[in-house]
């Protein structure tokens, strides 16, 4: 849709300025012109940016990432919480089977684990809501800070930027900071560190060309990357070596889910007791993800958990999560009141989403409103108690962009915030980036179903 009168999102201050500037100067080029010239971000993204940078404002983004600091301490809390401090009793609970739950377990034992994820969030014109948050080293987003940089080159918005006094954080900095912080134990003081980026052999089949240009960046960090897949690794003398290098840290891009495989889970051994005995890093540890797991934010929003958290924990809850429940016979509707979970989701098919606790990349979701009234009623019953949640819908409201041939185009974005440890000087914000499509009611806001990305810039409130 392309227009020149869209109503503005009460966030949108920037981006409604940032239009008027483009407007008033009709400035020649193409603003993504260093974008599709770089062959790393063609890579990751093909042609498919965005004709402007998205804004969040200062006081916005401080708002956000404190929000998604608390509801990362609370996922972090859950074994305490409600399972009396077992990690295995968790891990069962969100679905993972006994070899997961046995390898996770056995992986929270060793080093540490910071903050670090991203969070998948939807602004509907009042807030932002969380759909998913991401815990885990494999994030992605490492090209964040070189999407700022290439729109950057686009005289007018580079102006803009200095104008208002707007930043952009290098997310790749703050996960290399993460690690140094999890992995200083065994990290070299009189060198750079070796930082092997692995994944299974099945997994970087399709995505190894991007984790070697994820290991070359490394570079500009102090760190020398090597990317390989698990089988990749040998262990003379119980130290993992790749290419006859020892290997200080290994930078996990694998997931739990790619634990049920008993070939992996054998490739996986002899990293686990090198972890074990200190003889090199894991970034993240395995139970990073069990915290992300879409089946723990049903936990935070549950009516059943309600008296585990206190008032400025639940107003954080409620300000954040959509209404999210396992799928179970019986359950709790938004108003709190108990009902059957079949007939509520039949009655509510157009406002709810199915999603599996274990997959990730929109794998395995239906949304109530893509779905025919027969196909949602098997998907649900199918998945009734099982490894699934329903999340209330939230809709996204419009965010207006520069349009190519002049104007304004109307797109709905999944915004991607990620946030990392807390220090001096740090609030934990990490960078973002924004996939946005022009369909409103899209299920899924990703580059599988044809969205583009964009770069973030903040501050601006002065």
């Amino acid at each position: 849709m392309t227009t020149s009168s869209l109503p503005q999102p009460p966030r949108s201050r920037l981006g409604h300025a940032y239009r008027e500037q483009l407007a008033r100067h009709a400035p020649p080029g193409r603003p993504t012109a260093a974008a599709r010239e770089s062959a790393a971000l063609t890579l990751a993204y093909r042609d498919r940016f965005l004709s402007g940078p998205a804004f969040l404002g200062e006081t916005e983004r401080r708002t956000v990432v404190d929000d998604l600091h608390t509801a990362y301490g609370l996922l972090r809390s859950l074994p305490e919480r409600v399972f009396g401090g077992s990690v295995t009793a968790l891990a069962a609970a969100v679905g993972l089977d006994p070899r997961q739950s046995a390898l996770i377990t056995r992986s929270a034992r060793t080093g540490a684990l910071l903050p670090l994820g991203r969070a998948d969030l939807y602004h509907d014109g009042t807030g932002f809501r969380l759909l998913e948050f991401n815990i885990t080293s494999a994030l992605g987003g490492f090209e964040n800070a070189d999407i700022n940089r290439a729109m950057l080159a686009y005289p007018p918005l580079e102006e803009f930027v200095r104008q208002h006094g707007l930043r952009y954080r290098d997310t790749l900095g703050c996960m290399v900071r993460t690690m140094y912080a999890e992995c200083a134990p065994v990290l070299p003081t009189d060198r750079a560190p070796v930082v092997a980026v692995v994944d299974t052999a099945e997994n970087f089949a399709v995505v190894g060309p991007r984790l070697r240009v994820f290991a070359a960046k490394l570079a500009d960090h102090g760190v020398e990357g090597i990317a390989c897949d698990l089988g990749e690794l040998r262990y003379p003398g119980g130290r993992p070596t790749v290419l006859g290098r020892a290997v200080d840290v290994v930078f996990r891009y694998f997931l739990a889910e790619d634990l049920t495989d008993p070939a992996t889970a054998a490739l996986l051994e002899p990293l686990l007791v090198a972890v074990e005995q200190g003889r090199v890093g894991l970034f993240s540890r395995l139970d990073a993800e069990l915290y992300g797991n879409k089946g723990t934010l049903a936990m935070l929003s549950d009516e059943l958990h309600r008296d585990l958290f206190d008032a400025a924990e639940l107003a954080c809850i409620d300000r954040l999560l959509p209404w999210t429940r396992y799928v179970r016979p019986r359950t709790t509707d938004p108003g709190g009141a108990r009902v059957g979970m079949l007939s509520y989701a039949l009655a509510h098919r157009q406002e709810l989403i199915l999603k599996p606790t274990l997959l990730h990349g929109g794998n395995g979701i239906t949304a109530g409103w893509e779905a025919d009234a027969a196909e949602w009623e098997n998907k649900v019953a199918s998945a009734m108690d099982g490894p699934y949640v329903l999340q209330h819908r939230v809709r996204p409201a419009a965010e207006p962009f520069p349009a190519d041939a002049g104007g304004v185009r109307e797109l709905f974005l999944n915004w991607g915030i990620y946030v990392s440890g807390r220090g001096a000087g740090d609030d934990g914000y990490a960078g973002g980036f924004v996939r946005g499509s022009t369909d409103p009611a899209a299920g899924v806001v990703s580059m599988g179903s044809g969205a583009e990305v964009g770069c973030v810039f903040h501050g601006g409130d002065r």
